[in-house]
C-alpha cells in the first residue's frame, strides 16, 4: 500500500520528468501534457511565480488584462513556461446554437468573428496554445454544445484548446454524461473542461466525481481547468493536464447573471491551505480556532518550518503574498509526489490521501475539544469514496460512513 502520509524529501523542480500519460497531446499542446497549471488573475501572478515547478506546472491567465500580461511575461520577463490565456467569455455570456462563441461585450464590431479574433490575439501574445472563447454551456443545452464543437472541428486545427465551460448539471445523469462524451470525442485537439455552479460544483450531485473521471478516461485529450482538489483527482485519472485556481473565484464558474456566493470575512484575511485537512480556510478562522492550542507549523518550501498556520490572520503587510506562496508550495509538493508515481498507481495514491484527510478531521476536533469544529468538505468525501476503477471495494471498511456523514 502507498502511504500518503509518509515524509517526503525536500521537493526539487529538476527531477526526472514523469512518464507520459495515455493519449498524449501532440504539437504545441504536448508541452502541457501531465502538468497541473495554476489559473491566476493577471494582477496576482507575482505572488505565485517563485513557487511554480518549472517542469510540472505553468500559468493560465484569466480575467481583465490577461492578454497584456501574457505579452509582458513573454517579452519583458522572459517567461518560458507553459502559458495559456482563458478568455473567460463564459463569465458574462452564455453559449447558444446561434452564437456558441458570443461577443464578450457590446463594444466589438458585429461583423468580427469572436472565435477567429480571440485565437489570433492569443497567438500574437505567445501562448502555448490558444483557447476558444466559448460561452457558458447551461445544463443539457446540447444544441449550443454541438454548435461549438462543429465550429471548432471545422477549423481542423488540433493545436486549439476547446474550452468547455459546462454547468455541473451535465454531470448529474448518465444520459447527459454520455452526450457530453460523444460531443467532445469529435474533436482531435485538447478539450478544457471547466465546471459551473455555486461554491463547490462537484459536491452538488452524488455521481459528479465518478462522471468526471469517466469523461477524463473516455475522451482523449481532456483537461480540467479552473478547479480545486479535482485538479489532482483528474490528473490521477489520466487527464491531459489540469489547472488549479489560485483564488476561490477561479476554482469554479458562476453562471452569467448569477451573483457569486462567497465566504464571509474574505476581505479581512486570505484563504490558507491546511495540508492535513486538504481544504482552504480563512486565515482569521484558523487563528481563532487555534487560539487556545498550538497551531500546526508548516513545512512547505515557502514556510520552511518557521511559520504556523495561524499567522495569516489579516491582510496587512505581506500576509496575502505569503499565504499565496504557501498555498502554491503545498500544491507543488503534492504534484511532485503524484507525478513521481507510475500512471497506474496515481489513482490509488490520491484515493488513500483523501481517506487520510477525511480521517484526520475527527482526530483534530477531539484534540481541540470541539467535536464539530472542522467539517469535512462534501467534495473531499466524494473523492474518498471514489476508489480506483481496478479496485472492487474501498480500501477501508469504514469508507461507507463518509456517504452519510
Amino acid at each position: 500500500m502507498i502511504d500518503p502520509s509518509a515524509p517526503l524529501p525536500r521537493p526539487r523542480s529538476d527531477l526526472t520528468e514523469p512518464p507520459d500519460a495515455p493519449h498524449a497531446l501532440t504539437g504545441a499542446p504536448g508541452v502541457l501534457q501531465g502538468r497541473m497549471l495554476l489559473q491566476v488573475s493577471p494582477a496576482r501572478v507575482g505572488f505565485f511565480r517563485s513557487q511554480l515547478d518549472a517542469g510540472r506546472s505553468g500559468l493560465v491567465l484569466c480575467g481583465p488584462n490577461a492578454l497584456q500580461q501574457a505579452r509582458r511575461l513573454r517579452r519583458e520577463e522572459q517567461f518560458g513556461g507553459p502559458l495559456l490565456v482563458d478568455p473567460a467569455v463564459y463569465e458574462v455570456r452564455a453559449a447558444s446554437e446561434e452564437e456558441p462563441f458570443p461577443h464578450a461585450s457590446e463594444d466589438t464590431f458585429a461583423f468580427d468573428d469572436p472565435l477567429v479574433v480571440s485565437l489570433a490575439e492569443q497567438r500574437a501574445m505567445g501562448v502555448t496554445a490558444p483557447m476558444t472563447p466559448t460561452g457558458y454551456l447551461h445544463a443539457e443545452d446540447s444544441d449550443a454544445l454541438k454548435a461549438a464543437v462543429r465550429r471548432v472541428a471545422a477549423l481542423e486545427d488540433p493545436q486549439v484548446v476547446f474550452a468547455a465551460p459546462v454547468d455541473v448539471g451535465w454531470l448529474r445523469e448518465e444520459d447527459s454524461v454520455r452526450q457530453l462524451i460523444a460531443c467532445l470525442r469529435l474533436l482531435a485537439g485538447p478539450k478544457a473542461l471547466m465546471l459551473g455552479g455555486q461554491m463547490d460544483p462537484l459536491a452538488r450531485h452524488p455521481r459528479a466525481v465518478d462522471h468526471l473521471r469517466r469523461i477524463v478516461t473516455e475522451v482523449p485529450g481532456t483537461a480540467l481547468l479552473r478547479t480545486d482538489l479535482a485538479a489532482f483527482g483528474a490528473l490521477a485519472a489520466g487527464a491531459a493536464f489540469t489547472a488549479f485556481g489560485a483564488g476561490s473565484r477561479l476554482r469554479h464558474i458562476v453562471a452569467p447573471g448569477e451573483k457569486a456566493k462567497t465566504s464571509k470575512g474574505f476581505a479581512k484575511s486570505p484563504h490558507v491551505l491546511f495540508p492535513e485537512l486538504m481544504d482552504f480556510f480563512l486565515g482569521k478562522t484558523l487563528a481563532d480556532r487555534f487560539a487556545a492550542a498550538a497551531a500546526p507549523v508548516c513545512t512547505c518550501a515557502a514556510c520552511e518550518e518557521v511559520r504556523a498556520l495561524d499567522s495569516f490572520a489579516s491582510n496587512t503587510g505581506d500576509r496575502q503574498a505569503r499565504a499565496a506562496a504557501h498555498n502554491v508550495a503545498v500544491l507543488m509538493e503534492w504534484l511532485r509526489t503524484l507525478t513521481a508515481l507510475a500512471p497506474g498507481a496515481r489513482q490509488r495514491w490520491w484515493h488513500e490521501r483523501c481517506i487520510t484527510a477525511v480521517d484526520r478531521y475527527p482526530l483534530l476536533n477531539a484534540q481541540l475539544l470541539q467535536p464539530d469544529l472542522f467539517k469535512v468538505p462534501p467534495q473531499l468525501k466524494r473523492w474518498a469514496l471514489a476508489a480506483p476503477a481496478d479496485e472492487a471495494a474501498p480500501l477501508r471498511a469504514d469508507a461507507k460512513d463518509y456517504r452519510s456523514s
